[in-house]
């Protein structure tokens, strides 16, 4: 089924070596996340100056292309058009070259992006029922009783309980590994006659008199076994340990193991070692190595007046810088593993206040400026920062102009250190933004003084945020991007001239949907009779594709045009194409551009039908094509109002 993505999709696959050079492909809220075998072949200018692309990033070893809320729906129609499944490997090939610190941040966000969604939706329903909770004993009533509370509770906490589940199935496919083997390794951990286990008498204790100190309540074969106080539920680290050997020898047995047997066998060896393994050594391991953390950050937090101010600055102030290379994700477990051994987090507390210091930049930003398509960007992208998803603003327009976006980190950093001073904690994982206030609620106790210190802390955030950058913004203020486009605005009637002698013919004509459904804009296309092809305005080149296929340029007036020569002419590579100007130039209207070998295109058996499209038709009241059956070059062919 066509989409009106196809165009973008195709474009993306294209500019990121193609098809062969994608290992895998995930993506978050935001951003498709791919792992190229060669991110030298990537056009990177090329994508940053395609419609629908905010930027590209390239950190943790992942070749991030920006989208926006809608990446969902561009990642299933790249996926469909690439001919791959997502975050299952295409190869491994490359994959070696990334540092070990990339692979650590690129497997840690492969694990937790594929189930974020569930995740915080999880978290927002038991958020609210907390507020129930706290709003039912104010009125001297029981929530926890009611039928409703219960099955939604199911759910809310039961995702979070059953978290080893998650995680082991986004890991083991991330180390392509038996997803199912990897499933039954976690059922271990949370089957129901082991987490009891801990209300038999103790029979001894390891670590005795020191911080690391754990009780055991049975042996295998005289080795204590060893179970968390609050057992494995909800845990992140003892399954991703657990598989990060697991995977490894479950590869080994496929290779010793006979064909014949092997798909019985390998998961009944697997089971019986990495069950007791898991137990005994990963399990302890994983307890002492949190234990560890926890006491790093308890230090910091608890250092006596200034610990949670520092804490709160530091993080505050780093956390969209995090979010730009994708490094935010090394925090995450950290706050699970607290939530599931402390009852409550305050490390990503800490980081509440950015989102909304973005948000009021923002805002700030809309108010001021006297630049349509500036404020056309700003809107959404307020309206996407306070429900938490701040990608937009940074990428679109506070990173952009540099001063919003320090401006933002400062005020996120006043904001931060207010909370990490008050101590404000955070109680389940849930939603982002103004959905995260649900998370500072204590179902347990009907607390809700985090709530209160936190919403102070954004509340001053973004107060800063917003005076200092209503005060000090200006729309002549120097871009961080290469090249500031020009933008549509007046009433004055706008002409189209023919950049190529042919037959014209209706964009609906074309055989690509990406043209013909008018996703990538309005305009018609022309079948040449003569392999040239002439600049039909004033302007500059914005994007001219080494294969020499299509050029894109911005003309005086705002108008953003892309000229495609033929269907599928990508493939030839360049062949019987010979560029005239390049990239960056500045043309005048019938400045020879390309030359074009129309037979040799016909004899590789592709069409030479070229659509003439203008890719901001939305900036414009109409677009009108001429009417024309035939136009030579310098013709008008197109009136924009």
């Amino acid at each position: 089924m066509a989409s009106k993505y196809d165009g973008l999709a195709r474009i993306i696959i294209q500019n990121v070596g193609g098809r062969d050079n994608i290992i895998s492909l995930t993506h978050c809220i935001t951003r498709l996340r791919f792992k190229l075998k060669d991110e030298s072949k990537a056009n990177t200018d090329i994508l940053k100056a395609t419609d629908g692309v905010v930027t590209v990033m390239q950190a943790g070893g992942q070749y991030q292309v920006v989208i926006g809320n809608h990446v969902p729906d561009v990642y299933a129609v790249v996926c469909e058009h690439a001919h791959i499944t997502g975050s299952a490997p295409a190869s491994e090939e490359g994959a070696s070259d990334m540092s070990a610190g990339a692979k650590v941040i690129d497997f840690i966000s492969g694990v937790f992006q594929p189930s974020l969604g569930a995740l915080a939706g999880a978290g927002i329903i038991k958020g609210v029922l907390a507020l129930w909770v706290f709003i039912a004993g104010q009125m001297g009533m029981d929530a926890t009783t009611n039928g409703a509370y219960q099955l939604w509770y199911a759910v809310g906490d039961g995702f979070f309980y059953f978290l080893p589940f998650v995680l082991a199935f986004n890991a083991a496919k991330k180390l392509n590994m038996n997803q199912f083997s990897a499933l039954g390794i976690a059922a271990s951990l949370l089957y129901p006659s082991m987490v009891n286990i801990t209300s038999n008498e103790v029979m001894g204790t390891v670590f005795a008199g020191t911080a690391f100190s754990m009780d055991y309540y049975s042996t295998f074969f005289g080795i204590p076994v060893i179970m968390p106080p609050s057992g494995y539920g909800s845990s992140v680290v003892p399954i991703i340990l657990a598989l990060l050997v697991a995977s490894p020898f479950e590869k080994w047995l496929k290779k010793v193991i006979p064909d014949t047997i092997k798909v019985f066998f390998v998961p009944v060896f697997l089971f019986v070692v990495m069950v007791p393994l898991t137990y005994l050594v990963i399990g302890p391991v994983s307890a002492v190595l949190c234990s560890i953390l926890q006491l790093f950050f308890g230090a910091l937090f608890g250092l006596p007046v200034v610990g949670g101010l520092v804490a709160g600055v530091l993080i505050g102030a780093l956390w969209q810088v995090l979010v730009i290379f994708g490094l935010h994700w090394s925090l995450v477990p950290l706050a699970i593993i607290n939530m599931s051994t402390q009852g409550f987090d305050q490390i990503l507390s800490t980081s509440f206040a950015a989102s909304f210091a973005q948000t009021a930049v923002v805002f700030a930003v809309y108010l001021k400026t006297t630049d349509k398509k500036l404020k056309s960007l700003a809107l959404p992208a307020v309206i996407s920062g306070i429900c938490g998803v701040t990608e937009p603003a940074i990428y679109g327009i506070s990173l952009p102009k540099k001063k919003p976006f320090i401006i933002s980190c400062i005020a996120a950093a006043i904001g931060g250190g207010i909370i990490g001073l008050t101590s404000v904690k955070t109680y389940t994982m849930g939603g982002l933004g103004i959905f995260g206030f649900f998370n500072m609620i204590d179902a347990s106790t009907g607390n809700v003084s985090s709530v209160i210190w936190g919403a102070v802390g954004v509340i001053v955030a973004m107060a800063v945020a917003f005076a200092l950058t209503y005060m000090t913004y200006k729309d002549n203020e120097p871009s961080a991007a290469p090249a500031k486009k020009a933008t549509a605005g007046g009433n004055e009637v706008r002409k189209v001239m023919s950049p190529m002698k042919g037959n014209v013919k209706a964009l609906s004509e074309v055989e690509d949907e990406a043209f013909s459904s008018g996703a990538l804009g309005q305009g018609l296309a022309i079948e040449p009779t003569e392999g040239r092809l002439y600049a039909p305005c004033d302007g500059v080149i914005e994007t001219f594709f080494p294969t020499g296929h299509a050029i894109g340029m911005s003309a005086e007036g705002g108008v953003e045009l892309l000229i495609h020569v033929g269907m599928d002419t990508v493939k030839l590579n360049g062949d019987g194409f010979t560029p005239k100007a390049k990239q960056g130039d500045h043309v005048k209207k019938g400045d020879l551009l390309l030359e074009f070998d129309i037979a040799k295109i016909k004899a590789a058996g592709y069409s030479v039908v070229s659509p003439v499209i203008v890719t901001n038709t939305d900036d414009f009241a109409d677009v009108i094509p001429n009417d024309a059956a035939a136009v030579n070059a310098g013709d008008e062919i197109i009136t924009i109002l």
